[in-house]
């Protein structure tokens, strides 16, 4: 079944303390559920009747979203969703090797058993949200996964580098978490990550936070190049 015609509620509720970040959020989640693609167009129209706000609230979000580089606003198009090419996303997943093994490193170095414990319960939230067919909840359950990491690592330049980074991340996370297989073997992945940072080994965590974003970055930039191939031939 198409995300267009899934059963997903993008509507935001006209109580949210802040509308226009709520506004963002949603159209921020339709793109990395698939409601959107890649190059795909963003009419104000549609956007408007699937959150149910105003085009001057939708138009602030787009505006926020184009900031972020997820979305980029083409001359006589209008807004469509950014494209990442093969070599970007290797560019990006090299950053990413490097400071998310750092991270690890730092979690088993640093973080407390409160630390530990939230990211256990993330890693089973994680875990649960494989178990039924909802893209959007497995990526919201593996980034917070990650904020979980980030926060124990104690180190905020870190964090604030990778947040530089993070609508592009997730962009490419949502697709290589769509590849089939992918899903079990990211879990046995971050599993592995997860024993490491329980033992206090810093050297082990780093080496399994890397491999866990080199597997990604095969696949996705794997997909990358399926996808631009087959356009060249379309």
């Amino acid at each position: 079944m198409s995300p267009k015609d899934a059963d997903v509620d993008f509507k935001v509720p006209r109580a949210a303390a802040v509308l226009r970040h709520s506004v963002t959020e949603s159209i921020r989640n339709a793109i990395l559920a698939g409601r959107f693609h890649p190059g795909e167009r963003l009419p104000e129209r549609e956007l408007c009747e699937m959150t149910g706000v105003s085009r001057t609230l939708v138009r602030e979000a787009l505006r926020q979203l184009e900031t972020e580089r997820l979305i980029k606003v083409i001359p006589h198009r209008g807004p469509v969703v950014e494209t990442v090419t093969p070599e970007q996303a290797d560019g990006i997943y090299r950053v990413r090797e490097e400071l998310e093994g750092l991270a690890s490193q730092l979690f088993a170095e640093r973080a407390t058993p409160a630390h530990l414990e939230a990211l256990q319960k993330a890693y089973r939230n994680l875990k649960a949200s494989h178990t039924r067919d909802d893209s959007l909840r497995q990526l919201k359950a593996k980034n917070e996964f990650y904020r979980c990491l980030l926060e124990g690592a104690g180190n905020e330049a870190l964090t604030n580098s990778l947040r530089l980074l993070n609508s592009q991340i997730m962009l490419l996370r949502s697709m290589s978490m769509a590849a089939p297989g992918r899903a079990d073997k990211s879990l046995a992945e971050l599993g592995d990550l997860l024993e490491a940072l329980k033992a206090k080994d810093g050297k082990a965590a780093r080496q399994a936070g890397s491999r866990h974003v080199r597997n990604a970055s095969a696949v996705a930039i794997r997909l990358l190049r399926e996808s631009q191939k087959e356009k060249k031939q379309a």
